[in-house]
């Protein structure tokens, strides 16, 4: 989500070409879920542009978009973002509470989807974001879980630079959902491209830890 469609568009290319590099280094297989995150994405940006459009009086094809857009944030983040997470944890322990995270988003992505499928999808313009309206129920309580879920595995990662990255995203997370909540602007597109460049500079930081010898432990890289 972005604050206008051309700024949809642009960060949605630069965001997936981020991506597409991402998986052209991927080194197991355990990588590629973390690596195609970017292009998830960046894709994820491109189907808002259609949405500003319609709300510009092009509707032909805006509701369409802007519930795949839903489709998408609320079916297939939750648990995708845990999982390619929980992919390349190396610590047994750690993995199962990161798998206990990819349950909870599962669970929270049905919660989503059942309203948001059998209830209907309006948008509105907010100025600066698309107002993506949905008739959800325990909306609240669901948000949290949404969180603990996203942000829940990077906590619980034994590769400290992942963890400050949690922290960070977690205090990202709730700038911008206040920024969003206030009726101010849309920055989520920022954060997806900081994210999308943050999981190609440490794909290739484990590549190098490995290259080095150091121990697979401390740097997250999955056991061949």
């Amino acid at each position: 989500m972005c604050f206008s469609a051309p700024a949809d568009l642009v960060a949605g290319i630069v965001i997936a070409g981020v991506g597409v590099d991402t998986l052209r280094h991927v080194r197991h297989h355990r990588e590629a879920a973390l690596a195609g995150l970017p292009v998830l994405f960046g894709v994820h940006q491109l189907m808002e542009v259609p949405v500003w459009l319609g709300l510009d009086g092009y509707a032909g094809v805006a509701h369409g978009f802007a519930v795949a857009y839903l489709l998408v944030a609320f079916g297939v983040v939750p648990w995708v973002v845990p999982l390619a997470i929980a992919r390349l944890e190396p610590e047994p322990g750690r993995a199962r509470f990161m798998a206990a995270t990819v349950v909870l988003g599962a669970a929270v992505a049905v919660a989503l989807l059942v309203p948001t499928l059998t209830r209907g999808v309006s948008t509105a313009d907010g100025g600066a974001f698309v107002d993506y309206r949905t008739h959800l129920v325990l909306a609240g309580p669901l948000t949290v879980a949404y969180v603990v879920a996203t942000c829940g595995a990077l906590l619980a990662s034994s590769d400290r630079v992942v963890v400050w990255y949690g922290v960070a995203n977690l205090v990202a997370v709730v700038a911008l959902a206040v920024l969003l909540t206030s009726g101010v602007v849309s920055l989520w597109c920022v954060w997806a491209a900081v994210t999308s460049i943050a999981i190609a500079v440490h794909l290739r930081r484990l590549h190098r830890a490995h290259a080095g010898g150091r121990p697979a432990t401390r740097t997250g890289t999955p056991h061949a």
